[in-house]
């Protein structure tokens, strides 16, 4: 299927790995150019190599900001230019009991989860309302609607995330803009390799066989096994796409069948 993205500009945020960087992939090699994004110069630079060797022909390009500072997220879109394509993927995830999460931590995971949407959002859509044709796309969680009792804080940040691209749909009235958002389910993403390599080292077991444990304790998973970033990617692709101009203001699952309800 041929997606129409080629001349398009997307940026990706929390893009030089996991989730991130396989939506990076795949919009580049659906002829998207793509601007990726992390942290650090290094990563950034790997992630960009990366792309222009795996997909050539598009002048893919890289910028470094850190989502929990709302100064370097500044910096960062005061030479960011013209989007076409806004992918809203940042964010930070981790188990906690609910009396150990502080307010700063509280106030990190809204500021990377949540504020780092808003503050793209209100850079790219005004261009994108003006040249008549743009999306933003939010990857939020299936935990931003049932929200585990282990990962309150980030539940709730993404379910602010789904209510965010909600609200921002309703600005596209009548236009060619799009405004949706991604329900993830368990991904099998760069952090959640390392969480399960540590607790197999520790307790001395395979990596195969502590996922397949986890897995097997989600008991409402349909796939009955992680989902890959690029099932993840390709969805994104999707939506980003002019074949998805009929698609606005929703919130799309791809999360394994873990949110097994009709609606």
């Amino acid at each position: 299927m041929e997606l129409q993205l080629g001349g398009k500009t997307a940026f990706i945020s929390g893009s030089t790995h996991g989730v991130g960087y396989a939506v990076a992939s795949a919009l580049a090699r659906e002829g998207a150019r793509v601007i990726v994004n992390g942290r650090h110069q290094d990563a950034v630079d790997t992630a960009v190599a990366g792309l222009r060797r795996e997909h050539p022909g598009s002048a893919h390009t890289g910028v470094v900001a850190d989502f929990s500072d709302s100064a370097s997220v500044e910096r960062m879109m005061a030479g960011l230019g013209d989007i076409d394509i806004l992918v809203n993927n940042v964010g930070l995830f981790g188990l906690a009991e609910f009396e150990s999460i502080t307010d700063d931590d509280w106030e990190r995971y809204l500021e990377v989860n949540l504020m780092s949407g808003v503050r793209l959002s209100r850079h790219a859509l005004p261009g994108m309302l003006e040249r008549g044709w743009g999306r933003i796309l939010f990857v939020s969680s299936e935990s931003g609607v049932n929200v585990p009792p282990d990962m309150i804080h980030y539940g709730v940040t993404k379910a602010a995330v789904i209510a965010l691209g909600n609200g921002l749909a309703k600005l596209t009235r009548g236009t060619a803009v799009t405004v949706n958002t991604i329900l993830g389910g368990p991904t099998y993403s760069t952090g959640v390799a390392a969480a399960v390599e540590s607790i197999a080292t520790g307790q001395s077991a395979p990596v195969e066989t502590v996922k397949a444990a986890i897995i097997e304790a989600n008991r409402t998973t349909l796939l009955q096994r992680f989902i890959e970033p690029d099932e993840i990617a390709s969805l994104v692709a999707y939506l980003a796409s002019p074949l998805a101009s009929a698609t606005n203001g929703a919130a799309v699952r791809v999360d394994g069948g873990v949110l097994t309800g009709m609606l």
